[in-house]
């Protein structure tokens, strides 16, 4: 899966170029996204923008990869899509991740 990545002071921002987070395409998002976030231990934010649908395996892989971030540690998502934030709010995941309104700014402000 294409990811762009750039470092925004401490913050990872990550942006996947595919429009749907889906059974087709986890195992390559997980991967994509741990060889781009080794070693990085500031935040990392996932900016959805391009992303215009989220399965249960979609989900599944976004809370794969909070869990690998550790403890004490959020994933970010911003730009969600208003399909992917029903899923969100469909599962609660809205209460677990932080969720960024706009611009993947990694000042931006919370949801």
């Amino acid at each position: 899966m294409e990811i762009e990545s750039r470092l925004e002071d401490d913050v990872l921002v990550l942006t996947p170029q595919e429009k749907r987070l889906d059974a087709n395409g986890t195992v390559a998002f997980k991967e994509r996204v741990h060889e781009l976030s080794a070693g990085h231990g500031g935040r990392l934010l996932l900016d959805m923008v391009n992303i215009q649908f989220l399965d249960s395996s979609g989900l599944g892989a976004l809370v794969a990869v909070m869990k690998s971030l550790g403890e004490g540690r959020e994933l970010e998502l911003s730009n969600c899509a208003p399909a992917v934030m029903r899923v969100l709010t469909l599962t609660r995941m809205d209460r677990i991740f932080l969720l960024r309104d706009g611009a993947a700014s990694p000042h931006g402000t919370a949801a």
